[in-house]
């Protein structure tokens, strides 16, 4: 039960009593009230015929599993973003390289979707599982066995392990079905291709899911550095694969699947693969370190999986639900015809779509979410809440400045990250179109994500599947409905922007179903926060938009003149954006970094404002 809290002690300290808040139990039947909470009376006989007191001294008699202390959440989400920046930083020269090598058509339309297909396939059968149900599990088992959780947390590492060498094998063998699912919309010729790249590609699934768990069972330790490192060796595998295929194609023309030969196609294939295997081999040394000793258990009556089964169910549901939305963009995104801006495009902008995100959102709630499934075993309702506000707040703080810049310099971006090689700068452009267009997204997709795991915190897998329903009907309606209005060049653009409104959706729905779960949340301060946030970006953007005005007049909107208004436009935006801070100082940026360094004043839950005392059974 965690700490609930206060004990009141019986006469001669034989007994005591205490009450656990009803935190995450289901609705009485009927759907009427709430359980009460519940008050536990615990008797010093029984503790001492279970052996945890002896009886002559009355002192523990075995020691408890060491309690894990929380790392400041500034300084775990600073030590992830440094390495997620430099894991996108790298990402980004890594997809610059490939658009170079093979450009942005047939041939990088049908890598592009083969590349994907271990992603899918492996969020599908466990992806979504070993990001939002296992950490929580591996907590709380942390929290309540004897040995700290480590028999439990080997046993699931060598299950999943079983499961994921199955799971690419069948993958691996569906590689002709899962290619023409995908990429049918394209012809023979990319959906042949596009099945020869599968081969080569889909064994990345094991190594995907091996490196997720590893990084979870680091990520429950406190060790959040190494999971967010590792991606940097992958890409500097592809990125040599890259020039290697450059080199050994002596930079001619642009491929085409006639032009290339078997040796070239498995250089792109094996080469992708190894820089995968590579990022999931290198967590073994800090799994080592962190003194955790992986022993193969493989019986699973020990590994609770009726536990994980309920919430496994539904985050799978999750997954497969999410897979029909891309399977129809991806299928759209295939057929818009030879020289029309396609899958390659549509990928390559979602890649800079997520790139804030995942630099700053993805370290802040990788650091979150041990503290709140914390929270919740200790029945803690006002810190989860606190939580997904700090959350929600600080998430706005920082993309919302990112999201005036793209919707500025969303085509000058494409051009910079993209316009080299043999990618064209045609195709670059309608890169960063898509960005622009979509940029209006990002925050809703990040207060999403946050909404999401405070669900999960609490073991609810079910409400955000179907919070998720939701959002993939919106997203599903509204890419139809741009396939039968828009022209087929414009088509990618019109995908990009129903999933940033799907990213809307998600974002009411998930405040609707959690507020009816927890009560207030302070929505209002956190709107008020996103107003003043938005407030402060518009002279941000104004100015990086006259930068981008005088470049292009001057240099031209080429490489050249693209990459000045970027970096100019940015330091420009940065700097009005500091100084509009600083004029408009308040509280709020104060309360923020406090609560990002761990210490922020305890407050009453979905008011915002520091209460005098704290009970820990108090109800939102």
């Amino acid at each position: 039960a965690g700490e609930p809290g206060p004990w009141a002690y019986g006469a001669g300290l034989d007994e005591a009593t205490m009450v656990i808040p009803a935190l995450g139990v289901p609705r009485a039947p009927g759907g009427a009230a709430d359980w009460d909470d519940a008050t536990v009376v615990i008797r010093r006989s029984d503790l001492e015929a279970a052996g945890i007191l002896d009886r002559g001294t009355g002192r523990p008699d075995r020691p408890a599993p060491p309690r894990r202390t929380e790392p400041s959440l500034g300084r775990a989400s600073r030590t992830m973003a440094i390495a997620t920046a430099a894991s996108r930083l790298t990402g980004f020269l890594r997809s610059l390289a490939i658009a170079a090598a093979i450009g942005m058509v047939l041939v990088g339309d049908a890598y592009n979707t083969a590349n994907t297909l271990p992603n899918i396939v492996y969020e599908l059968l466990l992806g979504g599982v070993l990001t939002s149900v296992v950490v929580p599990l591996l907590v709380h088992a942390q929290e309540r066995d004897p040995d700290g959780g480590e028999a439990y947390t080997q046993r699931l590492l060598s299950l999943t392990t079983v499961a994921l060498a199955v799971a690419t094998v069948i993958a691996t063998v569906a590689a002709p079905l899962l290619a023409l699912a995908y990429a049918g919309g394209g012809g023979a010729e990319k959906v042949h291709l596009t099945t020869v790249f599968a081969y080569l590609l889909l064994p990345e699934i094991f190594f995907y899911g091996l490196g997720a768990m590893l990084g979870a069972v680091l990520n429950t330790r406190g060790i959040f550095g190494p999971p967010t490192w590792t991606p940097v060796l992958n890409n500097l595998v592809v990125i040599g694969v890259a020039g290697l295929f450059l080199v050994v194609t002596r930079g001619d023309g642009l491929p085409t699947p006639a032009s290339l030969g078997t040796g070239e196609i498995l250089l792109l294939g094996l080469g992708t693969t190894l820089g995968i295997v590579v990022q999931a081999v290198a967590l073994f040394p800090a799994l080592r370190r962190s003194g955790f000793r992986w022993r193969w258990r493989l019986d699973a009556r020990g590994a609770r999986l009726g536990e994980a089964g309920g919430l496994a169910l539904w985050v799978l549901g999750y997954v497969a639900v999410s897979q029909v939305g891309y399977l129809v963009q991806l299928r759209l995104a295939n057929g818009t015809g030879e020289g029309n801006p396609g899958s390659a495009v549509f990928t390559n902008a979602s890649l800079l779509f997520q790139m804030p995100y995942g630099i700053l959102g993805v370290s802040l709630l990788t650091a979150l979410m041990p503290r709140m499934s914390r929270a919740a075993v200790r029945g803690d309702r006002d810190s989860v809440v606190a939580d997904l506000s700090l959350g929600s707040r600080l998430s706005a703080l920082a993309l919302l400045p990112i999201t005036a810049l793209f919707v500025v310099l969303g085509p000058a971006i494409g051009i910079l990250v993209y316009g080299h090689g043999r990618s064209g700068l045609d195709s670059a452009r309608q890169v960063g179109l898509v960005l622009a267009f979509s940029a209006f997204g990002l925050v809703p997709f990040a207060l999403t994500m946050l909404q999401l795991r405070v669900f999960y915190a609490v073991k609810d897998a079910r409400t955000p599947t179907l919070i998720n329903v939701g959002m993939v009907a919106a997203k599903i309606a509204l890419c139809l409905l741009a396939a039968a209005m828009l022209p087929d060049r414009h088509l990618v653009v019109g995908l990009a922007v129903a999933t940033s409104v799907s990213y809307v959706v998600g974002t009411v729905l998930g405040e609707v179903l959690l507020r009816r779960r927890f009560g207030r949340l302070g929505t209002g301060r956190v709107v008020r926060s996103i107003v003043r946030f938005f407030v402060l970006s518009l002279p941000a953007g104004l100015a990086a938009w006259a930068v981008l005005a005088l470049a292009s007049r001057t240099l031209g909107t080429g490489p050249t003149g693209s990459a000045v208004a970027v970096v100019a436009g940015s330091l420009v935006a940065l700097g009005v954006l500091a100084g509009a801070t600083l004029l408009t100082r308040s509280g709020e940026l104060d309360d923020l970094m406090a609560g990002l360094r761990g210490r922020a004043p305890a407050r009453t839950a979905g008011t915002g404002r520091t209460s005098g005392r704290h009970r820990p059974d108090a109800r939102p």
